[in-house]
């Protein structure tokens, strides 16, 4: 429960309606005019990746001194388009800040191996019809999820990991580690 005082009168709110507000406040603020919470004093979240479908490598500092880069998620979101149709959807700025806290979790400079990023309705009706096992309503569908390997570390450490940061959900496949910022839940 949050205290707020008005004018000498004391309300309570709840925990739940405090952090909606808290929520809908930072969503109002667009992410190049808004501080990066985690990373302050010239740090820079940088992400070197290749996409396996495409074949292009982007190398790009998107966070520099706790800010946002506009241009560089433009960048991302472009990297990371729908390889099935080249259709661009905006990728949520926490899935790639998770992305980057893993890779920087696991002390690696090795370059990330993307599987997928955004995908359109029409490559995910493929895949459904295709018995591939995306989900129908996948997060990839809104921009909310990622799925990657890195050079030279296993699936199974990758997947540990990204489990300890409990920011969404978290899936090992034989080859990559699914994340998203959807609900915590692991397969």
């Amino acid at each position: 429960m949050a205290i707020i005082e008005y004018a000498g009168e004391i309300n309570m709110i709840s925990r739940r309606k405090f952090l909606k507000t808290v929520t809908a406040g930072i969503a109002l603020c667009s992410f190049g005019d808004f501080p990066a919470f985690a990373y302050q004093d010239n740090q820079k979240r940088t992400l070197n990746m290749y996409n396996i479908h495409t074949g292009e490598e982007l190398n790009v500092s998107y966070c520099i001194s706790g800010r946002y880069d506009q241009d560089a998620l433009e960048n991302i979101n472009y990297f990371l388009r729908c390889h099935h149709t080249n259709e661009v959807k905006e990728i949520d700025v926490g899935v790639i800040d998770l992305l980057c806290d893993i890779k920087d979790a696991m002390d690696t400079d090795h370059q990330i191996q993307i599987i997928s990023g955004y995908r359109s309705p029409d490559y995910n009706e493929v895949l459904l019809s295709q018995g591939k096992g995306v989900a129908k309503n996948s997060l990839h569908l809104s921009g909310l999820a990622i799925d990657f390997s890195l050079e030279g570390i296993s699936p199974c450490d990758i997947f540990q990991l990204a489990k300890s940061f409990s920011a969404g959900g978290v899936g090992q496949y034989p080859e990559f580690v699914h994340i998203d910022v959807g609900k915590v839940r692991y397969w």
